[in-house]
C-alpha cells in the first residue's frame, strides 16, 4: 500500500513510519525538519523536505496512486501557540487544508488525523472524558486542532474522502525531544540522566493521560483499514507529575530532585482519555505499562546524551 506521512521524521511520525513499513506498506515522508530529524527515519525512506503550509508541497508530496495520508505535521507546543496564535494557526488550520486538497486531487482513499484529546475537551467535567464531551480547548493549539478536525469533517462530507481522527493523549517514548519545551516525560528523563532538578510547573498535582509511541503508532495502523470516525487513543489512568516523578524513581532506582515553579497559562489541570471506543470498533488497546515505557525512553535518551 503506497502512503505518504506528513511530519514523518518527528516524534509520532516517525514511529509510525517504522510501523508502516513493518506492515509492507511503501511510505513516503513529506517534513520541513523544524522538530524532526532524518535520522529517525532509514535509509530507504523517501523523504521530502518541505512545509505543509505551501499548496504546491503539499500536493507534489501527495501523488495519484497514494491511497492512504497519515497527517502529523503540526505545531504541537501548547506554549508557543499561546505565544504565536497565528503560526499555530497557519500550521494547524491551513497546513491541515493544503493537505486534504491535495488528497482530493490526487483521489487519496484515506486520510487519518492525529489530533489532540489532552488540549481538545479543556478541563472535563468527567474523567475518562470520551469523544463527547465537550470541546472547551483552553489554549490557541487546542482551538486549531479543533478548527482542523472540522475541515475534515467538510471535505468527508463534499468529496467522499475516507477520514479517521485520532485524539491522542500525552504520548512518550523515544525520539521525543527531550530538548524541547513540549514533551514533559522527555525533558524529566534527560534532567534525570544528567542528574539535574525536574523542574515542575504548579504544584505537581495536574494530572496527564501518558501513552507509550509505539501504542499511538498501532492505532495508526489500525486506523488505515478500520471503520470512519473519531477515537480516543489513551490509557484512561490520570497520573500527576509528582506520580510521574515516582514512577521514575522506581525505574532508575533512586531519588529524584524537583523543584517547584509558578504555573504556566494554557494547560489543562486533570485529563484522561476513555478509549474504550477505539478499543471496540478499532480493536485498539494501550499495551506498555508506564515504568516499562519510561525505561525504553530513558534508554533512548542516554543514547543522546
Amino acid at each position: 500500500m503506497n502512503t505518504v506521512v506528513t511530519g514523518g521524521a518527528g516524534f509520532i511520525g516517525s514511529h509510525v513510519v517504522d510501523a508502516l513499513q513493518a506492515d509492507a506498506s511503501d511510505v513516503i515522508v513529506l517534513d520541513n525538519l523544524s522538530s524532526g530529524h532524518a535520522g529517525n527515519l532509514s535509509e530507504r525512506t523517501p523523504l521530502q523536505v518541505g512545509d505543509v503550509r505551501d499548496e504546491q508541497t503539499a500536493s507534489a508530496a501527495v501523488s495519484s496512486g497514494v491511497d492512504c495520508v497519515f497527517h502529523l505535521a503540526a505545531q504541537i507546543d501548547v506554549r508557543q501557540a499561546v505565544e504565536d496564535p497565528v503560526l499555530d494557526a497557519q500550521v494547524n488550520v491551513g497546513g491541515t487544508i493544503n493537505v486534504l486538497n491535495a488528497c482530493v486531487e490526487a483521489h487519496v482513499r484515506r486520510f487519518t488525523m492525529s489530533s489532540t484529546g489532552g488540549a481538545l475537551y479543556g478541563e472535563p467535567s468527567t474523567l475518562p472524558a470520551t469523544e463527547q464531551a465537550t470541546i472547551r480547548p483552553l489554549s490557541p493549539y487546542g482551538v486549531s486542532k479543533y478548527c482542523a478536525e472540522q475541515y475534515i469533517g467538510y471535505f468527508h462530507r463534499v468529496s467522499g474522502l475516507e477520514t479517521v481522527i485520532l485524539r491522542y493523549a500525552n504520548v512518550y517514548g523515544p525520539r521525543q525531544d527531550p530538548n524541547g519545551e513540549a514533551g514533559v516525560v522527555g525533558i524529566f528523563a534527560r534532567r534525570i540522566l544528567l542528574d539535574q532538578e525536574c523542574i515542575v510547573y504548579g504544584d505537581g498535582e495536574q494530572t496527564r493521560d501518558f501513552v507509550f509511541v509505539d501504542d499511538v503508532a498501532h492505532a495508526n495502523i489500525l486506523a488505515m483499514q478500520g471503520p470512519l470516525g473519531t477515537f480516543n487513543i489513551g490509557t484512561g489512568v490520570e497520573t500527576s507529575l509528582n506520580q510521574l516523578l515516582v514512577a521514575f524513581e522506581h525505574v532508575v532506582g533512586h531519588p529524584v530532585a524537583r523543584k517547584y515553579e509558578p504555573a504556566r497559562s494554557g494547560e489543562v489541570q486533570r485529563i484522561a482519555l476513555d478509549a474504550s471506543e477505539a478499543g471496540r470498533r478499532l480493536g485498539w488497546c494501550p499495551t506498555v505499562s508506564l515504568e516499562d515505557g519510561l525505561t525504553q525512553t530513558l534508554a533512548w535518551v542516554r543514547q543522546t546524551l
